[in-house]
């Protein structure tokens, strides 16, 4: 598996000289990077690159790891589905469509369930009754969420004081290396809201967008989302466990769109409750970040209460973006359906992540939706924190596949 694992991470590499928005993380050998870099063709080298993934996949497929520790299980299967997501990405790139559910399957190894509009009209008529105000509820509710904006010269004292905060309470559970840090950076112009940029050696580029008004319970999530517990840690135990201690070269390189990616975002976004389990999350919100923020704290469990019943309506934009990017409606008539359904009014930007990234948008909601009903079937449920944060950390430190965590 080793020798298959430094042609799968130089065939990553290769792939990335073609997608600039493939290799995400890169922190092995640098004469690797060098020699892959030198072979650069004009056109993607697809039938050569589909032949070497076939070739990979029949190697790793005839191990018999049956009798071996639980590890190298994880590492056969790990390998396997990436090999699916490697090629599918391959022929992608050679003009091959997919539907977004055969995309998602092939690139993330899961597929989001339908929803049908009543779910999310149930939701809708529940904020109708919280939200202050009458009219039209997307006024009401940006009305609303307007007293909950951080000024944006309060953006990074609040964002800071949420990213040590969370580093804090993870340090309690997980151990993690004594070099292992990040710097953080605003910036504008990006099709996300934040991104962590690890660059090995435990250390990682926290970028946040500031494009937009970022309301105040973002900060813990994308504290925590992109650092604490996220990706960063995420990153970090992957190198110290699996490529220092065991020399796993497949893991010195992250492909973003593979099934690893639902894993990292799945447990970056469950992470968040498992670090601020929602009672002291509010105790430090209060406390803490509005203070800070200078926002008042007179309508805050309102504001908790509305925002949970808006997170529930992500599969909406999911279901959206599946018939725009599968070519079933316009840009028109998803924005109408959005509107409805998601509460969102559409405008170009609405469009920049999906259309860049497209199926990855299931990592998110359906990612965190696995990762938690696998951590809580388990018994790491809030009651039992110490169980919830074992599980969480073994989640986040062994080589995983979505097919496992259903």
């Amino acid at each position: 598996m080793n020798q298959v694992a430094e042609s799968y991470v130089k065939t990553v590499l290769e792939i990335g000289l073609y997608d600039p928005l493939y290799v995400d993380a890169y922190y092995g050998p640098k004469e690797w990077k060098k020699e892959v870099e030198q072979g650069k063709l004009k056109e993607i080298p697809s039938a050569e690159l589909l032949k070497r993934m076939d070739e990979l996949n029949e190697k790793v497929k005839a191990l018999d790891v049956s009798e071996e520790e639980e590890m190298l299980k994880l590492r056969k299967q790990y390998l396997l589905k990436q090999f699916i997501a490697v090629k599918a990405r391959i022929e992608m790139l050679s003009g091959k469509t997919f539907t977004f559910n055969e995309e998602s399957n092939a690139l993330y190894d899961a597929v989001v369930p339908d929803f049908e509009d009543e779910h999310f009209a149930e939701i809708i008529n529940q904020l109708e009754k919280v939200v202050p105000g009458k009219g039209n509820l997307i006024d009401r509710l940006a009305k609303f969420q307007k007293d909950f904006v951080i000024p944006k010269d309060k953006v990074d004292p609040v964002f800071r004081a949420a990213i040590e905060e969370s580093r804090k309470r993870t340090k309690q559970h997980i151990t993690l290396p004594d070099n292992e840090n990040f710097e953080l950076e605003y910036v504008t112009d990006k099709a996300w809201a934040g991104y962590n940029w690890y660059k090995g050696n435990n250390f990682s580029l926290i970028q946040v967008n500031i494009d937009f008004p970022i309301l105040i319970d973002r900060a813990i999530d994308l504290a925590s989302h992109e650092g604490y517990p996220g990706h960063h840690v995420y990153n970090s135990l992957l190198e110290s466990n699996l490529v220092k201690k065991r020399g796993w070269a497949e893991f010195s390189v992250y492909p973003l769109f593979s099934p690893q990616s639902l894993i990292a975002e799945g447990t970056a976004n469950y992470g968040i409750n498992v670090v601020f389990p929602r009672e002291e999350r509010m105790r430090f919100e209060k406390e803490v970040l509005f203070p800070l923020a200078g926002l008042d704290t007179e309508k805050v469990d309102l504001y908790y209460q509305i925002q949970e019943l808006t997170h529930e309506l992500t599969y909406a934009r999911t279901s959206a973006m599946r018939n725009y990017l599968d070519g079933k409606w316009s840009k028109e008539e998803t924005g109408k359906w959005m509107e409805k359904y998601a509460l969102r009014r559409a405008h170009e930007s609405t469009f920049r992540f999906p259309e860049t990234y497209r199926s990855y948008i299931i990592n998110y909601n359906w990612g965190q939706d696995l990762v938690k009903e696998y951590v809580e079937k388990r018994g790491g449920v809030e009651t039992n924190p110490d169980k919830r944060w074992e599980i969480f950390t073994h989640l986040i430190s062994t080589p995983q596949i979505p097919t496992n965590l259903k």
